[in-house]
């Protein structure tokens, strides 16, 4: 066995100080808040960090292709759906739909405001599972029976517009003339709204049918790029490899990784740094169990002077307040683990709960454009943090325990 029975004992013995020593008891306790608060801390500010980037990956390739397909050099994409039949050949590919984008400015009665055109397909649209789950039935209907637009909630309210309002779009393509060229203007009936809690789309984007758009912009029978949906986002680079296989270089492929690498970088940066910062909590209190043992130590001195002398190793010193410890460590990250996993079910609950008590809106939706605050557990990082907390827990141990072993009997008992 590791431990002897009675190193078990007198470590557990230990542990449960006496009243003379409740100082050490007291310090024993914050050592073990300090790690159980510093794990579940750790776990839950993961877990939400976690949640916050899937819902926004999530909402950001609802509406957006996995794999964009551009033509080289900014040209437009004549034969764009011989290109999508030919890249749909993947077990992983969901849909794939050519796209016209375009920049505008719309126009209401009293407002003007700069846009982003979509043009799509009517058919194309279910594609945008996060656009079309949000649309009504009238809003779809009016999109393909009628032509009309389809604009971004907040767009909306900027224009100060609803449905059924008409707004005057001008588009940054002109027409050619004698005397220059004169932009493009055109009046369009709104069909519908959309709210998708992306502020960028909800604030800039108008989706226009197909011919309409490619009308209205001048451009032909053309497309400015082919989005891929995916089964699996995560499956995007085997995908991107075999649509590479099939395109010659006249085409180029960007995956959703590359489009958005700011933003997902910038929250890989943010996850790691709160990773190491929420770390230092553990390791405070863990700084805590060297001062409490230490303590315990020079309680202790009489004890372990008489364990000497009766013919305990130094090593069975060590092992016995290495246990104490880390028992400490051990219970503390137990009881943070469940508390931090706890927690990270029910933050929603947890987040209205203390909304009420405070009377303060602690999670608002306008800012943060979600409506619950998300989570999601990765066992795979709380291992990391249990393992963490373990091992700074024994480190913790080391010095207190050598002290321990390290003191001579006859120095001890000379004035016992």
């Amino acid at each position: 066995m590791l431990f002897k029975s009675f190193e078990l004992y007198l470590a557990f013995r230990y542990l449960r100080s006496k009243k003379t020593e409740g100082f050490i008891s007291l310090s024993t306790w914050f050592s073990f808040v300090g790690i159980a608060l510093g794990v579940a801390t750790l776990i839950i500010v993961m877990s939400v960090m976690n949640g916050f980037r899937e819902e926004l990956v999530n909402r950001i390739l609802g509406i957006n292709g996995h794999l964009v397909v551009y033509a080289n050099n900014g040209k437009l994409i004549a034969d764009y759906n011989d290109i999508s039949k030919k890249v749909s050949d993947d077990n992983n590919i969901f849909s794939v739909i050519p796209q016209i984008d375009g920049q505008g400015l719309a126009r209401s009665k009293d407002y003007v405001s700069g846009v982003m055109i979509k043009g799509i397909r009517s058919t194309d649209l279910p594609a945008k599972k996060l656009l079309w789950d949000n649309l009504n039935k009238l809003t779809k209907d009016n999109f393909k029976t009628k032509n009309e637009i389809i604009i971004g909630s907040r767009l909306a309210k900027r224009l100060n517009v609803k449905v059924g309002d008409k707004i005057t779009i001008v588009s940054a393509n002109g027409i050619k003339t004698a005397l220059g060229i004169i932009p493009q203007k055109q009046i369009f009936k709104i069909g519908g709204m959309f709210n998708v809690g992306m502020y960028e789309y909800d604030n800039n984007f108008i989706f226009m049918p197909w011919k309409t758009a490619q009308n209205f912009l001048q451009l032909g029978d053309v497309a400015n790029n082919i989005e891929i949906f995916l089964k699996d986002y995560k499956f995007s680079d085997a995908s991107y490899l075999n649509i590479k296989k099939k395109l010659n270089d006249s085409f180029e492929i960007i995956d959703w990784k590359k489009q958005n690498s700011t933003f997902i970088n910038a929250l890989n940066v943010e996850k790691n740094v709160m990773f190491l910062i929420l770390t230092l909590i553990i390791l405070v209190a863990a700084f805590n169990i060297i001062s409490s043992m230490i303590m315990l130590v020079n309680a202790k001195l009489g004890d372990i002077a008489l364990l000497r002398t009766i013919g305990s190793s130094r090593r069975s010193i060590i092992k016995i307040f290495l246990l104490i410890g880390t028992s400490i460590g051990l219970l503390g990250t137990i009881f943070g683990s469940f508390l931090g996993i706890f927690l990270s079910i029910n933050i929603e609950y947890l987040r209205k709960f203390l909304s009420i008590i405070l009377n303060q809106e602690l999670f608002s939706p306008e800012i943060y454009f979600l409506t619950d605050l998300p989570s999601k557990i990765d066992f795979t990082e709380v291992f990391y943090i249990i393992f963490t907390s373990l091992s700074l827990s024994i480190l913790a141990s080391i010095f207190p325990s050598w002290k321990a072993a390290k003191i001579l009997p006859a120095e001890v008992l000379r004035y016992e």
